[in-house]
């Protein structure tokens, strides 16, 4: 059996005082929202207790799906860093990054140099979609994060980068791999077209003629599931919450996603636990159903 474990938007808090100089264009307007709402909504203690109780559960393999920062200060990503370390080895752990990981130009660059060692093939490539073979599973991660206007949170692979994938999934499922898809935006979503990925038509095509056995996003802060047509039946599209969602402020609460892996190809099985955090501040179960069976 192989166990993955999935965090998603941790959302590490902007410093108190940010000079005004830093502040222009889509980083000003993001400021201000983060003063005024989303750091309510997101919570270092929260985080902290989240990533503890994951640790303390036996993984072989953790995913985070991005939007580690808020606005791209280059004093987020030092935070970052800091954060990154406290993971534990990072042969163990594999980022992707989110929208406001991207959210200027220069933003990807800068998650991509922090996070590299997480951040990277197995073969050494930084291009996506990058592929990690652990055991029986292949991580194939996507970067859906681009800069975008203000208010706009949209997500877009580009035409290159869905191609490729196309053809690692195909190769993949010839060495028999359980294939896991990262990527930050949902490819199927309910949430306003200004926060979709705009190319989901696009993504949800190629997955439909080649297959995929679990894909896995963050983007919208809830724990959620939705089926995409495959192949050989549907496949589970699951997101989860803000690993720092506050308590009685986030719409749910901060918490991970925990995947029991096992079968083989034709048989695979896949049980979903959720862990969340509760009212008394203590990470519990929140959920458990067999994916695939």
């Amino acid at each position: 059996m192989f166990t993955l474990g999935h965090l998603t938007d941790p959302h590490l808090a902007i410093a108190a005082r940010v000079p005004l100089t830093a502040l222009a264009g889509k980083r000003l307007v993001g400021f201000i929202n983060w003063r005024r709402n989303r750091r309510f909504q997101h919570d270092l203690i929260t985080l902290g207790r989240v990533v503890a109780h994951l640790k303390a559960t036996a993984t072989d393999h953790v995913v985070v799906t991005g939007d580690f920062v808020n606005i791209a200060l280059p004093v987020e990503f030092e935070n970052l860093r800091v954060w990154l370390s406290s993971m534990g080895p990072h042969q163990g752990l594999t980022t992707i990054p989110g929208n406001h990981d991207a959210y200027v130009p220069g933003g990807l660059e800068m998650t991509q140099e922090v996070c590299a060692d997480t951040m990277r093939g197995d073969d050494g490539s930084k291009t996506f979609p990058l592929v990690k073979r652990r055991g029986p599973i292949a991580i194939i991660a996507l970067n859906s994060g681009v800069p975008t206007r203000p208010f706009l949170a949209t997500g877009l692979l580009g035409a290159k980068q869905v191609a490729a994938l196309a053809g690692v999934l195909s190769d993949l499922k010839r060495e028999n791999l359980f294939r896991v898809v990262l990527i930050h935006h949902p490819p199927v979503s309910e949430i306003a077209a200004h926060k979709r990925l705009v190319d989901a038509a696009d993504l949800l095509r190629v997955v439909a003629s080649h297959g995929a056995e679990l894909v896995l996003h963050g983007h919208n802060h809830v724990n959620e599931l939705h089926w995409l047509p495959g192949p050989n039946g549907r496949i589970p599209s699951v997101g989860v919450s803000s690993a720092s969602g506050a308590p009685g402020r986030a719409r749910h609460p901060g918490g991970y996603n925990l995947y029991r892996i096992s079968g083989e190809p034709g048989a695979w099985r896949c049980e979903l636990e959720s862990w969340g955090i509760g009212p008394d501040g203590k990470v519990g179960i929140v959920q458990k159903m067999m994916l695939l069976a």
